[in-house]
Protein backbone atom coordinates (compact mmCIF):
# COMPACT_ATOMS: atom_id res chain seq x y z
CA UNK A 1 0.00 0.00 0.00
CA UNK A 2 1.19 3.82 -0.91
CA UNK A 3 1.55 6.19 2.14
CA UNK A 4 2.11 8.63 0.11
CA UNK A 5 -0.63 10.40 0.29
CA UNK A 6 -1.10 10.27 3.89
CA UNK A 7 -0.86 14.02 4.59
CA UNK A 8 -3.14 15.22 1.85
CA UNK A 9 -6.15 12.48 3.94
CA UNK A 10 -8.75 14.53 5.55
CA UNK A 11 -10.07 12.26 8.08
CA UNK A 12 -13.20 14.06 9.21
CA UNK A 13 -16.08 15.79 7.36
CA UNK A 14 -15.97 18.84 5.92
CA UNK A 15 -18.79 21.74 4.85
CA UNK A 16 -19.35 21.58 1.26
CA UNK A 17 -18.33 24.56 -0.20
CA UNK A 18 -20.65 23.86 -3.28
CA UNK A 19 -23.64 23.56 -1.51
CA UNK A 20 -23.41 26.90 0.93
CA UNK A 21 -22.24 24.74 4.12
CA UNK A 22 -20.23 26.83 6.38
CA UNK A 23 -18.50 26.07 10.07
CA UNK A 24 -20.06 27.66 12.68
CA UNK A 25 -19.62 27.90 17.02
CA UNK A 26 -22.81 27.60 18.89
CA UNK A 27 -22.97 30.40 20.94
CA UNK A 28 -26.43 29.86 23.03
CA UNK A 29 -28.65 27.62 23.57
CA UNK A 30 -32.54 29.25 23.06
CA UNK A 31 -34.64 25.77 23.37
CA UNK A 32 -37.18 23.95 21.25
CA UNK A 33 -34.18 22.89 19.22
CA UNK A 34 -33.24 26.24 18.70
CA UNK A 35 -29.69 27.69 18.88
CA UNK A 36 -27.94 30.80 18.31
CA UNK A 37 -24.29 30.05 15.85
CA UNK A 38 -21.33 32.55 15.15
CA UNK A 39 -20.99 31.37 11.47
CA UNK A 40 -17.44 31.69 9.85
CA UNK A 41 -18.77 34.50 7.38
CA UNK A 42 -19.57 36.69 10.98
CA UNK A 43 -23.03 36.23 10.77
CA UNK A 44 -25.28 35.21 14.03
CA UNK A 45 -27.26 32.84 12.65
CA UNK A 46 -30.53 31.23 14.67
CA UNK A 47 -30.17 27.87 13.31
CA UNK A 48 -32.25 24.58 14.28
CA UNK A 49 -31.66 20.87 14.81
CA UNK A 50 -33.21 19.15 11.84
CA UNK A 51 -35.32 16.03 13.04
CA UNK A 52 -33.27 13.51 11.93
CA UNK A 53 -30.37 14.60 14.67
CA UNK A 54 -32.43 15.64 17.41
CA UNK A 55 -32.21 12.33 19.53
CA UNK A 56 -29.15 10.98 17.42
CA UNK A 57 -26.67 14.24 18.58
CA UNK A 58 -26.59 16.45 21.74
CA UNK A 59 -25.34 20.06 21.15
CA UNK A 60 -23.93 21.95 23.67
CA UNK A 61 -22.70 25.76 24.09
CA UNK A 62 -18.97 26.02 22.22
CA UNK A 63 -19.43 23.06 19.90
CA UNK A 64 -18.34 23.58 16.50
CA UNK A 65 -20.88 22.60 13.70
CA UNK A 66 -21.40 22.62 10.08
CA UNK A 67 -24.42 25.04 9.09
CA UNK A 68 -26.24 25.28 6.10
CA UNK A 69 -27.56 29.21 5.63
CA UNK A 70 -31.33 29.08 4.90
CA UNK A 71 -31.63 30.51 0.74
CA UNK A 72 -34.59 32.78 1.62
CA UNK A 73 -33.24 34.26 5.06
CA UNK A 74 -29.88 34.83 5.38
CA UNK A 75 -30.04 35.42 9.70
CA UNK A 76 -31.28 30.99 9.69
CA UNK A 77 -30.17 27.91 9.16
CA UNK A 78 -30.17 24.22 9.96
CA UNK A 79 -27.30 22.19 12.16
CA UNK A 80 -25.88 19.94 9.21
CA UNK A 81 -23.39 18.16 11.60
CA UNK A 82 -21.57 18.56 15.02
CA UNK A 83 -17.68 17.69 15.78
CA UNK A 84 -16.70 16.23 18.35
CA UNK A 85 -13.62 17.36 20.75
CA UNK A 86 -11.28 15.35 19.09
CA UNK A 87 -12.44 15.85 15.41
CA UNK A 88 -12.28 20.13 16.06
CA UNK A 89 -9.02 19.81 17.47
CA UNK A 90 -7.67 18.01 14.27
CA UNK A 91 -8.94 20.44 12.20
CA UNK A 92 -7.67 23.57 14.51
CA UNK A 93 -4.21 21.54 14.33
CA UNK A 94 -4.19 21.34 10.51
CA UNK A 95 -5.37 25.07 9.94
CA UNK A 96 -8.69 24.18 8.72
CA UNK A 97 -10.74 26.44 10.66
CA UNK A 98 -10.94 30.28 9.29
CA UNK A 99 -9.77 32.50 12.61
CA UNK A 100 -12.93 33.67 13.39
CA UNK A 101 -14.24 30.95 14.85
CA UNK A 102 -10.82 28.55 15.47
CA UNK A 103 -11.38 28.39 19.73
CA UNK A 104 -9.82 25.34 19.72
CA UNK A 105 -6.17 26.28 19.20
CA UNK A 106 -4.01 24.62 21.68
CA UNK A 107 -2.03 27.24 23.91
CA UNK A 108 2.00 26.24 23.78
Amino acid sequence: MDNDNDENTIRVITPNKNSGEIYGIVEKMSGASRLIVMCEDGVTRNCRIPGKMKKRMWIREGDLVIVKPWEFQDEKGDIIYRYTKTQAAYLSRNHMLPEIIDVFNEKQ
